[in-house]
């Protein structure tokens, strides 16, 4: 019997990934990445002088479907496989990325006569300017005592759905009324690629506010949002909420020539990018948090109860592994930050030194400060660059640097700035452990943890935990193709369930992090001085930064 394959695809923040894998052992046989021709869209609309307001940020629906027709036939040609051993496809995506469509399925900035309105197309997870009706929705649903509050940790994000769609409501109302359907990116590809519209489980739980048990918010508090949205759910957010793994349909003919690969081919419907990355690196059970690090970090753990933990992203049942509920807290900002430090800041000896060195300055940078102690540079951070997902849940807030002078050096700075990315994410691994959802080790994927051993030792420092690696450079690619076998079903050469495929095809590398027990004793110091920072800044004593956000 001949060996049979998947493809996974991750849809990034600035391109897609497709990666080409076997069924027996998780093994990544081919990947190819498109860079998305439109990038991020955060200044000036593509062929327009439209000019996009402070923390907007968009994509362009066609850039996805440019991966599909760069990155399949690529993998397809790079690996020679044939297409007829392709059984599956399954994708992934960042959340929340969503988009308003016509009656026929399409993006509205397709349509010529609206593609000037920046309302009319996609709001990448990024996109922070629905922060004012973020702000307001909390205050009334915690005036109306909602239950569904406490499950994302008190405070709903203007990352997610419901805040963007009230943005373009009284932004844009004509945009609004012309919607017929609010979707996530992630599920309009797929309607894409199948012909067939569904809504998963796990951006709908996360993102819009779905229970499995209680279904979305009565319309009693869509009303006491706003009238015009009584009958969001019924209307433009209607549409059957299915499980991850569930096979959303076939491969049209059309994508079938625009790919190469068959037409029929069994389709998984959409998933998180770190959701996926969950099973790829085999974790099924409580006790594990995987932290998806890239551009941002996800952190996603299993656990047996609901529990309230201040900050989370959320709890859904099912929202990642069957049979548990997963739980979502996060980082706005990591990799960047140090993209940022990097690109903005770093003087040009260094740009010099690392090419003489024939590393790039990221290299150069860990190399010098990895040859400081734990707090050596007298430097403390907050890594509120990009706003605080959890666990505070505000995108006013900004980055702090304290205890530089004039004898800092970049790479002191750069040391200080991983750390504060490290203290970011023991506040959340404290959270959750602290109210009853257990944190025993960390498991880590994405880009960072292959480029950046410095890192991922100081995270260990930090949470005092061991670290596992995951092997595949292309997790969350690997964890949606591992969807698209359960899609194709064990009749056609894949798995029944999520469980079989990551016992066969998850991989974490054989090295592990240990924490240094000396490393351990002073980051305690560090993190405490930290805690005091966070909460002067971040819980309302100080809000120095958000009256600056103000004045801007």
């Amino acid at each position: 019997m001949k060996e049979k394959y998947t493809i996974g695809i991750d849809y990034g923040t600035e391109s897609g990934r497709a990666v080409l894998v076997s069924l027996t052992d998780g093994e990544e046989i081919a990947d190819h990445v498109t860079l998305y021709p439109h990038g991020v869209i955060d200044n000036i609309l593509p062929n327009s002088s439209i000019k996009l307001g402070h923390e907007w940020a968009l994509q362009h629906p066609a850039d996805y479907l440019e991966v599909l027709k760069q990155s399949i036939p690529a993998v397809l040609k790079e690996s020679g496989v044939d297409p007829k051993e392709v059984i599956g496809l399954g994708i992934d995506f960042t959340a929340c990325t969503m988009l308003p469509l016509n009656e026929q399925g399409d993006p509205l900035c397709f349509d010529n006569t609206l593609q000037d309105n920046p309302h009319s197309w996609v709001k990448l997870w990024k996109h922070h300017a629905a922060q004012d009706e973020a702000n307001r929705l909390n205050e009334i649903a915690e005036k109306r005592g909602e239950d569904f509050l406490p499950r994302y940790g008190g405070k709903i994000s203007s990352e997610w759905m419901i805040a963007k769609i009230w943005q373009i409501l009284n932004e844009e109302p004509e945009i609004y009324n012309q919607t017929d359907q609010f979707v996530e990116a992630t599920d309009w590809v797929i309607s894409a690629i199948t012909n067939n519209l569904q809504r998963n489980s796990c951006t709908a739980g996360y993102k819009a506010i779905w229970h499995k048990q209680e279904g979305y918010p009565d319309k009693e508090f869509f009303k006491a949002l706003d009238p015009r949205m009584e009958d969001l759910i019924e209307t433009k957010l209607r549409g059957d909420v299915v499980p991850l793994g569930t096979k959303a349909g076939e491969l049209t003919k059309e994508m079938a020539e625009l790919t190469g690969l068959l037409e029929g081919t069994a389709v998984a419907v959409g998933n998180v990018d770190a959701h996926a990355a969950v099973p790829a690196v085999g974790v099924v059970t409580p006790g594990k948090l995987v932290m998806a690090m890239g551009t941002s970090i996800c952190h996603m753990l299993l656990g047996t109860e609901e529990k309230r933990v201040e900050g989370m992203c959320g709890v859904v049942e099912d929202g990642i592994i069957p049979g548990y509920f997963g739980y979502e807290a996060g980082q706005s900002a990591v990799g960047d930050i140090f993209a940022w430090y990097v690109n903005q800041v770093v003087p040009a000896y260094v740009h010099d030194e690392a090419k003489k060195d024939g590393i790039n300055v990221h290299q150069w940078l860990e190399r010098e400060a990895s040859k400081y102690r734990p707090g050596e540079t007298g430097i403390l951070a907050l890594d509120w660059w990009n706003g605080n997902r959890s666990v505070l849940v505000d995108t006013e807030l900004s980055g702090v640097l304290i205890g530089a002078t004039l004898h800092t050096k970049p790479e002191e700075i750069y040391r200080a700035l991983l750390e504060s990315t490290a203290f970011g994410t023991r506040k959340i691994v404290d959270a959750f452990h602290e109210n009853g959802v257990p944190v025993d080790e960390l498991y880590a994927c994405g880009g960072l943890p292959q480029k950046n051993k410095l890192l991922m030792q100081i995270y260990a420092d930090v949470t005092n935990r061991t670290i596992k690696i995951a092997d595949s450079k292309q997790t969350p690619a690997l964890g949606a193709a591992m969807f698209g076998a359960v899609a194709a079903g064990s009749a056609n050469g894949g798995y029944d369930t999520i469980l079989e495929a990551a016992e066969n095809m998850a991989r974490i590398k054989d090295e592990i992090i240990i924490p240094i027990p000396e490393n351990v004793a002073i980051y305690e110091k560090l993190y405490q001085e930290y805690s005091k920072l966070h909460d002067y800044f971040g819980r309302g004593e100080n809000d120095v930064m958000k009256r600056l956000k103000s004045l801007r």
